[in-house]
């Protein structure tokens, strides 16, 4: 598991995953940020695809970005972990992985799922991030390589002393 800070339109990897909103035509955050990198044609495609349900993942082209793929997943607005929402963020983490693996999908990076203006706690975000790859990557399935990228210092801060702590 790898950690990057930065844009995550500008990594070099197979596929990279958009924290998208039900609709999947575009928002604001990482959403709205992928979708201009990657131009016109993405929104066209996503307009085919009829949505996205919260948890769950779904592939297009990555056309004018850097990776190869897009994996768009719905992460859950964070209602004080009383309507499933650690459920909801690890399925959405479990269904790119697998939807990765089902596209020969080698290596994938990850925004901070939920955790802009959904409200979900970023500790309790990371968390599952984190331990959700790492069954993943205990598996058969094992992906060459997962990159988490985070865009502010508070979530970097975060996972960069989770994953020491997977180290030791």
């Amino acid at each position: 598991m790898n950690l990057f800070k930065g844009d995550i339109t500008q990594l070099e990897v197979d596929a990279i995953v958009n924290a998208a909103n039900k609709s999947l035509l575009g928002g604001g955050g990482v959403d709205g940020a992928i979708h201009r990198a990657a131009g016109p044609k993405l929104l066209e495609k996503c307009k085919t695809l009829d949505g996205c349900e919260t948890g769950e993942a779904k592939l297009t082209k990555g056309y004018n970005l850097k990776a190869r793929y897009v994996i768009h997943t719905v992460g859950p607005v964070w209602q004080g972990g009383i309507n499933m929402e650690d459920q909801y963020l690890f399925n959405c983490y479990k269904n790119s992985l697998l939807l990765a693996t089902q596209h020969g999908i080698r290596t994938i990076a990850f925004p901070n799922i939920s955790t802009g203006i959904y409200g979900y706690p970023k500790e309790l975000a990371a968390e599952t991030a984190i331990n959700t790859v790492k069954l993943h990557q205990d598996s058969p399935h094992k992906l060459k390589g997962v990159t988490f990228c985070c865009f502010d210092n508070k979530n970097y801060d975060i996972y960069e002393a989770l994953l020491k702590d997977e180290d030791n």
